[in-house]
Parts: structure tokens; C-alpha cells; sequence
């Protein structure tokens, strides 16, 4: 907010007063000056009329010494009364001896013959040199001029040049100093009407500077304001105009750099907005002041409380690491933090400095990537290839056992060889399964498996696949063959209750492969079902999905275990599922299978009661007759 500045305190009031001052200062010294010279003139004019005419003093001498008193005294007064300023000033003569002769005075007549007291006479009659000197009288008695010549001998051939006398002058200065206070009177008002003139023309000169200053002045708040329209008026080609001129300049290039660093800003914005990896800048003392929406997210913050702090306790490295081992030492972090749905996310964080060309560091940038999935998978390859190497190293341990055993002489004993034979054969037959179980997955998991799809009424291949289990069900319990794969158990009573739509519904899958997932789960289903269990079969539609459903009356999966039945090699009951034969992968590639055809599979399972597998597979409601007009 603009703050609005005093009258006083502007730069109009400041230039309009100091050029007064100036001119007022500069008029007084002048006239201080003027009225002294014209004073010390006036009263040099003044003294040097006042004097006594030379022949006047010359017939002083001769009364002075004339032994006729009375008649000199006479002759003097007319003398002093003939002098020309005997109407302006005081003139008294007096003898050697201190005497009072004559008086100008007609009131002062009285003094005459009486001896005089002024000490200033004396000494000029002692030493005959003349005395000039000023004397104030108070009460109205203004200045005076006081001057006393002495009266020599001057005869013609007399060699004596004593004192006979003085000649005491005292004139009134009144009428000078009454000029002088009549010339300073008019400089005085002469300087009062400068000070208004000089006023007026500062007030307009000031106003012809300030005018473009504060126009300058209303810019600049314009172009804080981030408003660039305005222009400067410029009113002449002098320095302000020049810099009124340099001031709209630079509101141009100001609007064009404002322009561009917010079109730079937007651009780092949405970089910052869309990128996948979290970016996080700090200042020099490690505290954040930019964040991406991304490294939010990952952090589960907002932003008003991220700004501002330490970019130590946002990643919550604060008592392994200080900001020194950030600068010196950018090397890459693995942080494990939870999402929002309290899972385990971790975040690879990158280092790096803002540092400025003279090296100077400013700050630092964190770029926060989610390597979670990777971990995850780096962590399941780990297991994976642990898996396998323990799922073969069992059999094959087997099978050399059974072997070393028959190469020691046991192929000879007719009892104990086919049965060592036999066992070689099933954990053969174990690897090869797994092996082909291990090469399906990889071929789903690397997108070669091609899948043959066409539409099947799943009602139909539904009941087609129970059918099957129904006849093994029904042959003997020495399976051979493909009852062999389907069903390893034996001797094992079991009953498939069905609940099926009786609408025929249509769906595109791959009739292979979605056979090998109700297998492997009829299998369990009937592998964990007790004996004379019911498998309860359904199928019914949605608005837009199929869903079939496979229910045993087994064990059951504990709570903790079902978020894992679909992975690799993962068993409940690991020694249980070894001695039955199974791989560990058919639910994993029943998974892959499933979401290969655009579906989901899942479980629901009480421990001890049984599990319920699910599998929904998307479905366009058409009629059969619809297909065949089509083609």
C-alpha cells in the first residue's frame, strides 16, 4: 500500500523552501553588504564636512593669543558662528590652558571662561594631535560625532608651533543614521516582497520538476502493481526528460521479462505438475520453497505444510543426515515411507545442487522417484529364483537318491526296483510340470503367449469342464493320462452341486487357457476338501461382467494369507501341497491368465469352513442369433 507523504515532507515543498532560503540568504548578504558600504559612506561624507574653514582657525590663533580676553572672546564666538556648520553642530573653543573661550551654543554661554573637563581635550592639548571619536547619549540623545582640532601657532616666521588651544566639535548623527534606516526600511520591505516573489517562483519551478518526478513516481507504483500500460508524459528533452523517456523504456522491457519468466514459470509449473518423479527445491539453509504436486502425493502432504521447513524432516532424514552431508556428498537414497493406504512406498531420492557460475550454492534439488514396483520386483525376482531353486532341488535330490540307490544294486531286487522306478517317474513328471507351468508364465509375463480368442457361451464350456470332473469322478482311481494331471488324488469322494443361469451367456476368451484356470482351481478345490466334500459351482451375469464362483467345504486360507495366494510358489501349508504334487503356480498363472482376458480373480476364504474362488470376465449382452446375422 502506498503510504500518502505530507506536504512538508515532499520533495515540492523541500526544493520550493531551499530555493527561498537561497534567495532570501543570498538578498540579506547583499543587502547586509550594500547597507554597511552605504553606512561607512554616509558617515565618511559626514565627517568630512564636518570641519572648521582654515582661515578661521588661523584668526583662532591670533584671538588666543591676543591679551585683550574679553575682546578675543567676542571675535572668537563670531568666528565659530561664521563656519558653516555652525547650524549643525556644537563648536567650543578652548585655550592651552583648558579654557573656555567661545560656545556655539547660545545656552552653553555659561561655560565659557570655565575650564573644560573633557579628558579628550586635554590630551589634544597636550599632544596637538587631532581626536575623532563617537559618543552616544541616552534618553533620546541619540549619536554624535565628537571631533577636536588642535589650534597652533602659525605666524609668519615663528618657528614655535605650540599648542594655543582646541577647536571641540560635536555634531548630531541623527539625520545620517535616520538615512540609513530609511534605505535598510526599504530593503527590508524590498526583501519581503522578494521572499513572495521568490516563493511564487519556486512553487512553479519546483512544480515543473516534481511534476514529471511524481509522474515517474505513479509509474513505477503502477509497474510494482504489475500494471505496465501506462507511459510517462515527457514534457521537455532536459535530464527529466530523458529519464521520463528511460522510465517508459524500461516499463517495456520490464512487461516483456514479466511476460517471459511467467511464461517460463507456467511452463516449469506444468513440467513440475505432470511429471511422475516428485521435485523438490530448497533454499541455501535446506528449507523447501518449491514442491511438485507429485512429491505430495508421495509424502501425503499439503502444501502450506511443506514451505518453509526443512527438507531434512520432510525426509525424515534428519537424525542420519545434516544439510553439509546433502552438499558435499549428493549420493542417491532409498526412503521408505507409507501412502495414503498405509502401503509400503519407496522412494529413490537424487541429490543435486542449484549453484550459481561463481560457485556460489543456493540451494538444492530433490527428485523423489517411486521405485516401489521395481523393489517390489527385484525383491520377487530374489524369491522367485529361490523358489525354483528349492522347488527342483527337492525332486532332483530325490531322483539321485532313487538313482544312486538303483546303480548300487537295487535295479536287481525285483520288489524294490519298480518302486524306486515309479517314484523317479512322478518327481520327473513334477519338473516337467514345473517347467511348463514356469515357461507359461513367462510367456505371459513378456506378452508372447498369444491367446485364440472367440466367443463361447459360457454356460455351456462351463458345465463341459464340470462334466469332466463328474467322469473322472466315476473311472477308476489309478488315473492315467490327462486324469492323471486333473485330478493327482485318489480315492478321494467328492460332489459338484451346480448353480447356473439358464440364459445362455456369450464370452470372448481363449477356451485353452480359461480351461487350465477352472482346472487348477477345481484341483485345489478338490485337494483341500475333505472326503465327501460338496464343490459348489456358480455362474451368474452382472450388467456388464460374467462371474463364476468355485466353493470347497476345505481348510480355509488364514486372513493373513490371502492377499498371497496368487503369488508365485506361495503355499498355506507348503509341506501339504509338496506331498500332493503341487507346483506352487497354478493360481499365479490362473492370475495372469484372468487379467490377460480382461478380467479379475479373486478369493474369499473363514478359516476351517472353506475358500471361494471367484473369476469375472467382461460381457457384452448379445444374442447368439445377433452373431450369426453378423457374419
Amino acid at each position: 500500500m502506498n503510504k500518502k507523504i505530507r506536504f512538508f515532507q515532499s520533495i515540492h515543498f523541500k526544493i520550493a523552501i531551499v530555493f527561498i532560503l537561497i534567495l532570501l540568504i543570498t538578498v540579506e548578504i547583499i543587502g547586509a553588504y550594500f547597507v554597511k558600504q552605504l553606512e561607512q559612506q554616509n558617515i565618511d561624507s559626514f565627517k568630512s564636512r564636518i570641519n572648521i574653514e582654515n582661515y578661521i582657525q588661523d584668526q583662532l590663533a591670533i584671538d588666543l593669543e591676543s591679551n585683550d580676553t574679553d575682546t578675543a572672546n567676542s571675535n572668537i564666538n563670531d568666528l565659530i558662528s561664521e563656519s558653516n556648520i555652525a547650524n549643525s553642530a556644537d563648536i567650543q573653543v578652548v585655550d592651552a590652558k583648558g579654557t573656555v573661550r567661545g560656545d556655539s551654543n547660545v545656552n552653553a554661554q555659561g561655560n565659557v571662561g570655565q575650564k573644560s573637563g573633557s579628558s579628550q581635550i586635554k590630551n589634544t592639548l597636550y599632544t596637538g594631535q587631532t581626536y575623532e571619536g563617537f559618543t552616544y547619549e541616552g534618553d533620546n540623545g541619540g549619536s554624535n560625532y565628537t571631533k577636536i582640532i588642535p589650534i597652533k601657532n602659525v605666524n609668519a616666521g615663528s618657528d614655535d608651533n605650540s599648542v594655543l588651544g582646541a577647536i571641540y566639535i560635536k555634531a548630531s548623527m541623527t539625520s545620517v543614521y535616520d538615512d540609513i534606516n530609511s534605505i535598510i526600511r526599504i530593503f527590508l520591505i524590498a526583501s519581503v516582497i522578494a521572499a513572495f516573489l521568490s516563493m511564487a517562483i519556486s512553487i512553479v519551478i519546483s512544480r515543473a520538476i516534481t511534476r514529471p518526478i511524481d509522474a515517474m513516481k505513479q509509474q513505477a507504483i503502477r509497474m510494482a502493481r504489475g500494471d505496465y500500460s501506462g507511459q510517462v508524459r515527457i514534457y521537455g528533452q532536459d535530464e527529466l526528460g530523458q529519464l521520463a523517456v528511460a522510465v517508459n523504456n524500461l516499463s517495456v522491457r520490464v512487461e516483456e521479462a514479466q511476460e517471459a519468466s511467467e511464461a517460463e514459470r507456467r511452463r516449469l509449473d506444468s513440467v513440475l505438475a505432470h511429471m511422475t518423479d516428485g521435485v523438490v527445491a530448497t533454499d541455501r539453509r535446506g528449507n523447501v520453497i518449491i514442491i511438485n504436486q507429485t512429491a505430495l502425493d508421495f509424502l501425503n502432504l499439503k502444501t502450506e505444510e511443506v514451505i518453509g521447513g526443512s527438507i531434512l524432516k520432510l525426509l525424515k532424514i534428519d537424525k542420519d543426515y545434516n544439510l553439509r552431508d546433502l552438499l558435499e556428498n549428493q549420493k542417491e537414497l532409498l526412503l521408505t515411507f507409507q501412502n495414503e493406504d498405509h502401503h509400503e512406498l519407496i522412494l529413490r531420492a537424487d541429490f543435486s545442487l542449484i549453484q550459481r557460475e561463481t560457485g556460489f550454492i543456493s540451494g538444492l534439488v530433490v527428485v523423489l522417484h517411486d521405485v516401489t514396483e521395481q523393489q517390489k520386483n527385484e525383491r520377487e525376482r530374489r524369491e522367485f529364483v529361490s523358489n525354483v531353486s528349492h522347488e527342483l532341488r527337492t525332486p532332483l535330490t530325490s531322483v539321485r537318491s532313487y538313482i544312486e540307490a538303483l546303480n548300487d544294486g537295487a535295479w536287481q531286487d525285483p520288489e524294490v526296483a519298480p518302486q524306486f522306478l515309479k517314484v523317479t517317474q512322478e518327481e520327473t513328471d513334477r519338473m516337467i510340470r514345473m517347467i511348463n507351468d514356469l515357461l507359461a508364465l513367462s510367456r505371459l509375463d513378456s506378452g508372447t503367449s498369444k491367446m485364440e480368442m472367440e466367443t463361447v457361451n459360457i454356460n455351456e464350456f462351463f458345465n463341459y469342464i464340470l462334466n469332466r470332473f463328474d467322469m473322472m469322478l466315476k473311472t477308476d482311481n489309478e488315473h492315467t493320462g490327462e486324469a492323471a494331471h486333473l485330478h493327482p488324488t485318489k480315492k478321494k469322494q467328492y460332489t459338484i452341486k451346480r448353480e447356473i443361469t439358464k440364459r445362455d451367456l456369450w464370452v470372448e476368451i481363449d477356451q485353452d487357457k480359461f480351461m487350465q484356470v477352472v482346472d487348477n482351481i477345481m484341483n485345489n478345490a478338490i485337494k483341500y476338501s475333505p472326503d465327501g466334500g460338496v464343490i459348489t459351482a456358480r455362474l451368474l451375469e452382472t450388467h456388464n461382467h460374467v462371474i463364476l464362483s468355485i466353493t470347497d467345504q476345505g481348510l480355509g486360507i488364514p486372513q493373513k494369507d490371502i492377499g498371497h495366494v496368487f503369488d508365485r510358489f506361495y503355499r498355506v501349508d507348503k509341506a501339504r501341497s509338496r506331498k500332493q504334487g503341487g507346483t506352487g503356480l497354478g493360481l499365479a498363472i490362473s492370475k495372469e491368465v484372468v487379467e490377460a482376458l480382461g478380467g479379475r480373480i479373486w478369493v474369499d476364504s473363514l478359516e476351517g469352513k472353506g475358500s471361494t474362488f471367484y473369476i469375472s470376465l467382461p460381457y457384452d449382452p448379445i444374442d447368439a442369433e445377433d452373431e450369426w446375422d453378423e457374419v
